[in-house]
């Protein structure tokens, strides 16, 4: 037993003189390992010596047991001089400079969206009207029905929709803002000017289109407003939006709750004209759709056509967007890229 005793001895000698040579500690938990842990060395002698007698037993025992209290205590001192050293260390290179000018968080800006529709709306505020809105989940008697498309019309086929499931087609995402003014003339009488902005949808999307995006629609009813009124009014607008120097056109079109009806175009603000992807080469670029609202429109809101007159207009407040901007693809406005969105001003 005098050589296990010595063994034990001989052990801890060395495993004080591991640890007291550490550097970091993991070398400390690979000495612990080595010489007193679960399956170190001193446990193994331990383990030979199960059939010895009771006393020689306790003796050995009790040398190992001194052996690992005394590597134990060794091994928790070195290991807080180990962490202390470190925590100087890092303290070292990671000290808090007060002379340095503080970090102001990022301020926010306003979406180019949102900010072009707030535009339009203030615009149309200074000419004379008014702000409604209504729901983007619409009946489709007021999205298309009562504006002169009734089911099975070609003209449904110009709006590629959004039909909810379990209500027979009965409702839809809005294709455009128009239901507004349907809903707006049954609750009140003329004259009427309002403007309708909101979020519409459609089942499209390419550079120009988006299947989800955002229109200004505007009408105006009263006992003598005419084609020349409504030109005029627009081509203030876009003077208003774009400048007074860039070119503007009135084109003949068709709409199904207006006639006559006519597209407006502006000279493309991306090529000035030369043609490129987003005008299609045609050197122009549609604005907004308008128009004198057909008389039978009347007759689902309960206006005498013999007694009212009036035009609706509706433009995409990102095609509006894009062309204040230069941007050429819709798509960016809705990447959420803040390298791209930081560019504008807030």
């Amino acid at each position: 037993m005098t050589d296990a005793a010595g063994r034990v001895q001989e052990l801890s000698d060395a495993g004080l003189r591991a640890l007291e040579s550490a550097r970091t500690e993991s070398d400390l938990l690979e000495v612990k390992g080595r010489y007193f842990g679960k399956k170190g060395a001193i446990s193994e002698i331990l383990k030979t010596v199960a059939s010895l007698p009771v006393e020689e037993k306790k003796r050995i025992g009790a040398a190992a047991n001194e052996a690992r209290a005394a590597l134990e205590s060794a091994f928790d001192a070195k290991l807080s001089r180990i962490r202390e050293q470190e925590r100087v260390a890092r303290e070292g290179k990671e000290r808090v400079d007060v002379t340095l000018p503080g970090r102001a968080p990022a301020a926010g800006r306003r979406h180019p969206v949102s900010r072009t529709m707030g535009e339009i709306i203030a615009t149309f505020q200074r000419l004379g009207f008014s702000v409604r809105g209504g729901p983007e989940i619409e009946k489709d008697y007021y999205n298309f029905e009562a504006l002169n498309i009734p089911k099975d019309h070609p003209a449904r086929d110009m709006q590629d929709t959004f039909y909810i499931d379990g209500m027979g087609g009965d409702l839809v995402l809005r294709t455009h803002t128009s239901p507004i003014q349907i809903r707006t003339m049954e609750a009140m009488r003329p004259p009427v000017r309002v403007i309708a902005p909101g979020a519409v949808y459609r089942c499209d999307s390419d550079v120009t289109h988006s299947p989800m995006f955002h229109q200004v629609e505007g009408f105006a009813v009263d006992r003598s407003a005419t084609m020349a009124d409504l030109k005029g009014l627009l081509t203030e607008f876009c003077r208003m939006m774009f400048g007074p120097e860039l070119p503007l056109r009135f084109r003949p079109s068709y709409f199904p709750f207006t006639e006559p009806s006519a597209e407006v175009d502006i000279r493309c603000v991306i090529c000035r004209g030369a043609g490129c992807r987003v005008c299609k080469t045609s050197g122009w670029l549609e604005i907004l759709g308008c128009g004198m609202i057909d008389p039978s429109v009347f007759g689902f809101v309960g206006y005498d056509p013999e007694t009212y007159t009036g035009f609706a207009f509706g433009m995409g407040v990102e095609r509006i967007a894009m062309l204040r901007h230069g941007i050429s693809d819709i798509r960016l406005l809705f990447e959420n890229d803040l390298r791209f969105l930081s560019q504008f001003q807030p």
